[in-house]
């Protein structure tokens, strides 16, 4: 068991994919984990896998700022968290000249403005205990661009760039952040894809999603976020990125 024994770890997105592996990982290591996400029917059952002593189901919106303030309350009142797992996204890809400005808004929402909600309903109990660490998933989309992917790296560079600005911050009252930057890792995501021209460019031949490409599992990224946890706190793990041994960009 790990020094994570006691600590209060909350992830969001956690219904499938990087943050259902986290919170397992988590739990397997002391930690007690609130599970987030929209279905609530996922986090039941992965309640039941982890074992119910262990987890506790919260289902939110992350895009619902009143939601997420109520529930940052919540969880504030119970103890606090010790520890944000900001996974919840998606990327519905299209070219800019599709003009799919719905996409474009509903990215902004989820991969910024919530991820920045679920920092708002933390930090100040953070601050106030002078210990904590917030864990956003940025992505390598954070670094590199392609096309098809300009709002979605947008909103990753955004990640990144809120991460560094954070991370300054909050060094001065104890609290850590990190930026989990992964290639490509076999979850849903892809499948917000609507645009065929830019589905089929990941999933067909070539494609960093196509079947049997040897891509990153969100268990390997759920080690790397459990690595940035569990460093002593004269260490900070400011930036983690992790891409699959095939991956060029």
């Amino acid at each position: 068991m790990s020094d994570l024994q006691g600590l209060r770890a909350w992830i969001t997105g956690a219904s499938s994919g990087i943050g259902e592996a986290t919170a397992k990982l988590l739990a397997e290591q002391g930690a007690e984990v609130i599970v987030s996400a929209r279905r609530k029917e996922r986090l039941s059952e992965l309640a039941k896998q982890i074992g119910e002593s262990k987890v506790v189901v919260k289902p939110v919106n992350v895009t619902d700022r009143a939601a997420m303030e109520a529930l940052g309350s919540e969880l504030e009142s119970l103890g606090g968290i010790d520890i944000l797992v900001n996974n919840a996204g998606i990327m519905p890809l299209a070219p800019m000249l599709e003009g799919r400005v719905d996409e474009w808004e509903q990215m902004i929402d989820v991969n910024l403005k919530g991820l920045l909600y679920a920092i708002r309903a933390v930090l100040p109990g953070m601050a106030s205990r002078k210990r904590g660490h917030i864990l956003n998933l940025g992505s390598v989309a954070g670094r590199v661009t392609f096309p098809g992917s300009a709002v979605y790296c947008g909103t990753k560079f955004g990640v990144r760039a809120i991460s560094d600005a954070l991370r300054k911050e909050a060094l001065h009252y104890g609290v850590r952040v990190t930026d989990i930057e992964p290639g490509a890792v076999a979850t849903e995501l892809h499948e917000s894809i609507g645009h065929q021209g830019s589905r089929e460019a990941v999933t067909g031949e070539g494609g960093f999603y196509a079947p049997g490409a040897d891509i990153l599992q969100p268990q390997d990224i759920a080690q790397a976020i459990l690595y940035a946890v569990s460093q002593p706190k004269r260490v900070a793990v400011n930036e983690v990125l992790v891409r699959p041994f095939i991956q060029e960009m």
